[in-house]
């Protein structure tokens, strides 16, 4: 044989052991990156994160507050921040895009509290100097107030029930049902000041061409002109089942079937299919944006349970995790009985995210009306970890070891330090 084709017959040795050995990687990488047992990598990295909210809380509007809640949460080995964006109408960043089509550049409390300082520019700086990732949080999604000036000034972009009203009388029934807080639900339900407060809320038009603009547009800012993780959306990101009776989401459904009104009955399986498409069309395209400006940026989605969120809101998550469009799902379990909260985490849909994308819990640590003691919080976080989930996330910050709080900060974070000693 000449020396020219052993020369060829060796480099074919070569590069068949080179592929084979590429193949082996593969699929062992394939095989070990899709098991979901309790046991990680070595590079895996818990997901420990809190949102933080205008609610009740003083942390984005005192001078200073941000940059110490961001301190102290790097000190008990958080890594994620989820601060809120867009609450009741208004944005809490200088928008250009909202100044144009609102009429108000950002929440009006905060501009009188900080004036000129863009506190979304400040949570960024020094959660990543400290080492946290910071997922803005679009936390009122489609809804808003009806008293807000984009409801004023913007009437043909709500949407409406079938009786033609706009508002959402029975959001916190929802709400409430959803949290099992019945009887909670009664009493504040007889407070006249409450029940004003709860009627008052509308929602924009998930099908209307320029409130998709809207929303595209904020999230679009967001990503363009700040060195975020990523965004996150959550259960308002709906559209609850009751609307959809407005003359223009009437129009589109006509002529997508030859004339015929949608059903009387909100709750029709075939009508409530059809909404719930559209809302993942306009996901699809929201996703589609986003990821062409930043291919890197996470998408986290933080809802109800699937079943809820569907039945009530429209809202198909379980569709959103198939078809790709979510990179993170931080799923609200706000219970107190363990034995809910641990059913909650072998729902079907829970299982099929986990196969696919990092899964981590939100856990209630508290509200103003509703004190959580550190012990149901430890307990959670435990079952959490003991079923092999990516990271858990606490609603909110004023409620991890403030003044909301039934222990003293200094036992609450203790116990901190205790489940985060690493």
């Amino acid at each position: 044989m000449s020396k020219k084709l052993s020369l060829w017959r060796n480099r074919l040795i070569c590069i068949g052991l080179t592929l084979v050995i590429l193949v082996f990687l593969s699929v062992s990488e394939s095989v070990f990156s899709s098991s979901k047992n309790v046991v990680t990598s070595p590079n895996f990295q818990e997901r420990r994160g809190v949102w933080l909210t205008n609610v009740a809380s003083a942390v984005l509007f005192v001078p200073g507050s941000s940059r110490r809640a961001i301190k102290q949460l790097a000190e008990h080995n958080f890594n994620t921040v989820y601060p809120v964006v867009w609450n009741r109408g208004y944005t809490f960043y200088p928008s250009s895009l909202a100044n144009e089509m609102i009429g108000k550049p950002q929440e009006p409390f905060l501009n009188w509290t900080r004036g000129n300082v863009d506190i979304l520019k400040v949570i960024i700086e020094e959660s990543h100097r400290r080492g946290l990732d910071v997922i803005p949080w679009f936390e009122y999604g489609l809804m808003i107030p009806k008293s807000s000036l984009l409801a004023r000034k913007h009437p043909d972009w709500l949407t409406q029930s079938k009786q033609g009203s706009a508002n959402t009388l029975f959001q916190d029934e929802l709400e409430a049902k959803n949290k099992k807080e019945s009887d909670n639900l009664i009493q504040r339900w007889r407070n006249s000041a409450y029940q004003k407060q709860v009627s008052q809320l509308v929602w924009l038009n998930p099908l209307h061409p320029e409130v998709q603009q809207l929303i595209k547009g904020l999230m679009l800012e967001v990503v363009m002109n700040y060195q975020v993780d990523g965004v996150q959306l959550d259960d308002h990101f709906g559209l609850p089942v009751e609307l959809g009776y407005d003359l223009l989401t009437v129009k589109i459904y006509k002529q997508e079937h030859r004339g015929k009104s949608p059903p009387k009955d909100p709750h029709n399986s075939e009508w409530m299919r059809w909404r719930a498409a559209k809302l993942t069309a306009f996901m699809t395209d929201l996703v589609k944006t986003i990821k062409t400006v930043n291919p890197d940026i996470i998408v986290s989605l933080s809802p109800n349970s699937h079943s809820f969120s569907y039945q009530n809101y429209l809202q198909d998550w379980k569709t959103w995790v198939r078809r790709g469009l979510i990179d993170e799902l931080v799923l609200q379990v706000y219970r107190n009985d363990i034995k809910s909260f641990n059913r909650e985490l072998h729902k079907p849909a829970v299982k099929l995210a986990r196969q696919k994308i990092p899964v981590s819990i939100g856990i209630l640590s508290g509200t103003l009306n509703n004190t959580v003691k550190i012990e149901q919080i430890k307990q959670q976080v435990e079952t959490v970890r003991k079923q092999g989930f990516d990271g858990v996330s606490f609603f909110y910050w004023e409620s991890l070891w403030g003044y909301l709080t039934p222990e003293s900060p200094y036992k609450r974070r203790r116990i901190f330090d205790e489940l985060f000693s690493e």
